[in-house]
């Protein structure tokens, strides 16, 4: 699977990266948090270095559906129900200040972007509700939002929240003008290299997948804070969800704005020119990270679900990415606890990373260069209400049942599989041959006392520990990316135990090939 925006001939070519170097910040991650905050302190004369696992852009800036839009379906309104209007008032500031840093970089660099309405619509009556919760939380933080009838969807809706003028771009397009630019500020990109650790005080050892640098901050960008100090993993849910671009068949074209859904599985739209084509773009249908009984067949009720609309509708790419959502809703970014004062982190942007992933960015150099940001601020000085306490305590109960229940589950294969063994002792039985999954697919069982993980991609079989480097999650089989995905924390990791992303910083390790 790869997304209409990584499908391309351009290749991220690596600095070198020279172990036992010296630098004021190293930045972990290259997505948009990372690079906006890295060019930033390269501005200001910093020596800056920013490490990817993969290549820039290679995990949520580059699977995103790219909207840069202060409407985000019904948020505003949910941050309303738990928050008061000072801290809604701050949330907003902020989005708009990233939203209006970057279409202004945009415009300073000629990256191109398309203007657009965006709209929050209701697909049944029961909606309608929601929409008008929505735009009153809006107009009173300040946004222009109105409440309409007509859409200009190909379909009928109940209504719509409208706010004009907002931006969608292409995500790549945007990375490699930061990274351009923080080169010529002499900063350093390199790709391949992952995290591990930091240790120490100032100047900190960041130990890597390639030996160590020092420095005297360290920003983790990494989607999920890959440190386990402050427990983020405990306050974040992992959400995959799916996205896939569309040839519409002659006299359909796509809709004028951008869109997104009140209702469940959620369905957003947008247009996107390519190659003379006027493409669409539509997304949604997600769920908690390793829990999907079947990942390919919520990719395919996107599919379904568009065909409907958009009958004859060809799929030129299909893509997933993965978010994480704050239980208490607002986004964390900041010094991360136990980290000594210099080291700083952000996350949890509720799938709106456009404008969060900048104004996180902002808000952290400022911190970084002692600047003063008043929003940022208010929102480090949220109080999280009984709702969003309650939904962290049954995010991680969830999570201590998952984790029960996987162990479990093998236990109980185990004892099934030694009580067979039993009736079978004295007999001349063969071994078990060894399980080798068809092609594409992926099985978890336990092997003596281990869980194991094997499967078959292009015609290789890999057997793997089942379990997740992070927590000690059993892993679950993506049917839809043939991966390794845990349902505690979102770690994923490749057929062959490479790992992708999530808050894991070592591999599966790999028992053998077969």
């Amino acid at each position: 699977m790869t997304s209409i925006w990584l499908d391309r001939s351009a290749a991220f070519t690596s600095d070198p990266f020279e172990p036992d170097t010296t630098y004021d910040t190293v930045v972990a991650g290259a997505g948009l948090t990372g690079l906006v905050t890295a060019l930033l302190l390269a501005r200001s004369g910093q020596k800056v270095l920013v490490l990817e696992a993969r290549h820039p852009g290679a995990v949520t800036t580059g699977n995103t559906t790219a909207k840069v839009t202060l409407l985000q379906g019904t948020f505003l309104s949910q941050l309303a129900r738990q928050y008061s209007p000072k801290q809604v008032q701050a949330y907003v500031d902020g989005n708009r200040e990233g939203q209006s840093w970057l279409l202004r970089y945009l415009d300073d660099h000629g990256v191109a972007y398309q203007r657009r309405d965006a709209y929050t619509y209701a697909a049944t009556a029961q909606g309608t509700e929601k929409l008008r919760e929505e735009v009153s939380a809006g107009t009173t933080a300040g946004l222009a939002m109105e409440y309409v009838r007509d859409a200009g969807l190909p379909f009928a809706v109940h209504g719509a929240v409208r706010l004009p003028d907002q931006a969608q771009i292409h995500p790549m397009e945007v990375v490699d003008t930061l990274v351009a630019d923080i080169r010529g500020r002499g900063g350093t990109v390199v790709g391949g290299v992952r995290l591990r650790d930091v240790a120490g005080d100032q100047p900190s050892v960041v130990r890597t997948s390639r030996g160590s640098v020092r420095a005297d901050r360290v920003v983790l960008a990494t989607g999920i804070p890959v440190l386990d100090r402050g427990l983020y993993f405990a306050k974040l849910k992992p959400s995959r969800s799916y996205a896939a671009a569309l040839e519409l068949q002659e006299g359909q074209e796509p809709p004028a704005g951008m869109y997104i859904s009140v209702e469940q599985p959620t369905h957003s739209l947008r247009d996107y020119e390519h190659d003379g084509r006027r493409l669409l773009l539509v997304g949604g249908h997600g769920h908690h990270v390793g829990r999907a009984e079947s990942e390919k067949a919520h990719l395919q009720g996107l599919l379904d679900w568009t065909r409907q609309h958009y009958p004859g509708a060809r799929t030129t790419h299909a893509w997933s990415a993965q978010d994480y959502m704050a239980t208490n809703l607002m986004p964390f970014f900041g010094k991360l606890p136990r980290g000594r004062g210099h080291v700083y982190f952000g996350t949890g942007y509720n799938k709106w990373g456009m404008t969060n992933a900048v104004a996180a960015a902002l808000a952290i150099s400022a911190d970084i260069l002692g600047g003063h940001v008043p929003w940022a601020d208010t929102i480090h000085h949220r109080v999280t209400s009984p709702a969003g306490a309650f939904s962290a305590v049954a995010l991680n109960a969830g999570v201590a049942a998952k984790l029960a229940s996987g162990w479990g589950q093998l236990a109980a294969e185990g004892l099934k599989t030694e009580g067979t063994r039993a009736l079978k002792r004295g007999k001349d039985v063969p071994a078990a041959a060894p399980v080798v999954p068809a092609e594409g697919e992926g099985r978890v069982y336990r092997e003596g006392t281990r869980p194991v993980a094997v499967s078959t991609v292009d015609g290789t079989t890999c057997k793997l520990s089942a379990v997740c480097t992070h927590l000690g999650g059993i892993v679950h089989w993506n049917d839809n990316e043939r991966t390794w995905d845990c349902p505690l924390h979102g770690s994923r990791f490749s057929s062959d135990g490479t790992l992708l992303e999530g808050p894991a910083t070592r591999d599966l390790p790999q028992d053998r090939k077969v």
